[in-house]
């Protein structure tokens, strides 16, 4: 029958979904620890073997064998030794087996208790840090534990993670409770367990979301070719189809919007732009610069620089406000990007000719 001690640490390990692999060998360091604090046992090379079947304790104390014993508690003299074994050599390392008495029992049962839970602290660690550092890169749901104005610690499973002030959206507000799905940016061992830093305002969190709802991006179907955001305000998606009649814009949107509506959604309204990438690099800045008629674009590559001419009433369309549709673009297309009205365009023109 197993002991109420190994009964009451598998039942912990299996709590915390840790491997019984890991379990015994913490409980045989830790009773081996033990046993070393037990001042007849004191200075010794004690090693202890746990049975997991019925939890019997096996204690050896390791010897080595020597011609001349100088130390009795570490030493054994050749002749005793081949009392034990009789094939045993010089060097050898002889592992004597010890009798388990009750005063063993109760020492071990008393000190190995803190040591086994510590033990099964740091087992939990590494196969948390282990799991987690898989997933760097990677976005995870998450529930919101506590919100200040330093961080917001937020339960992702198996362990805590910290969003900082630097990785949240402006606009967002994060109650006790809220579901949301964040970016896993760097995970790190610390001295309480794994470090996770999760992320709201990277872009990568809206290439991981687009990824999860659009199956098309998932299977490489359709690729998204860049991201430029604003967090919280306004972002645009350049994606490209890599098989003939596949709308990549329309699997992105998908059926009556359903698609890209659970993405701006889980951003908390954030528009977003979803536009055809063009190798042409005067199309893909008409595209980028949708739903505003463009008139024309002219590029200097040399430059790395673009001037897009657009109707006169579309000029503010085109910008943006405060700006903000003609930075997208620029950040998108990686272009120096200047934004005209056709008459302001046509005056410069005519000023050039006229010189």
């Amino acid at each position: 029958m197993k002991s109420d001690f190994l009964i009451a640490v598998t039942q912990l390990a299996s709590e915390r979904h840790l491997p019984r692999e890991a379990v015994i060998s913490a409980i045989e360091a830790a009773l081996a620890s033990a046993y070393r604090k037990d001042s007849v046992m004191a200075g010794q090379d004690i090693s202890v073997s746990l049975n997991p079947a019925n939890g019997e304790i096996r204690l050896g104390i390791r010897k080595t064998v020597v011609g001349k014993v100088e130390d009795e508690l570490t030493q054994i003299s050749l002749t005793e030794a081949k009392k034990y074994k009789k094939d045993v050599n010089l060097e050898d390392i002889l592992d004597l087996e010890q009798p388990v008495n009750r005063d063993h029992q109760r020492i071990a049962a008393q000190t190995a208790k803190q040591v086994v839970l510590q033990r099964l602290r740091e087992a939990e660690r590494e196969i948390a840090f282990e799991e987690y550092a898989e997933k760097e890169g990677e976005v995870v749901a998450a529930t919101v534990q506590r919100s200040d104005y330093r961080q917001v610690t937020l339960d992702i499973g198996r362990t805590e993670a910290v969003l900082p002030p630097s990785e949240r959206v402006s606009s967002e507000r994060y109650r006790v409770g809220q579901k949301l799905k964040v970016f896993v940016m760097e995970v790190r061992r610390g001295s309480h367990g794994p470090e996770i830093v999760v992320s709201r305002s990277h872009k990568e969190l809206l290439r991981r979301l687009f990824e999860i709802e659009v199956p098309e991006i998932h299977n490489g179907v359709v690729e998204i070719m860049g991201i430029a955001r604003e967090p919280g305000s306004r972002s645009k998606v350049a994606v490209v189809s890599k098989q003939d009649g596949i709308d990549a814009v329309g699997s992105c949107v998908g059926l009556r919007g359903i698609r890209i509506q659970n993405i701006v959604n889980e951003l908390q309204g954030e528009k977003i732009d979803v536009i055809e990438w063009d190798q042409d690099m005067a199309t893909f800045l008409a595209n980028a610069l949708s739903p505003c008629p463009v008139t024309r674009v002219e590029v200097d590559v040399e430059q790395s620089a673009a001037t897009v001419v657009v109707p006169d009433k579309q000029l503010s369309l085109a910008i943006g406000k405060d700006g903000q549709n003609a930075r997208l673009c620029a950040r998108l297309s990686g272009m120096k990007v200047s934004i005209k009205s056709a008459s302001e365009a046509e005056e410069e023109r005519t000023q050039k000719l006229g010189t």
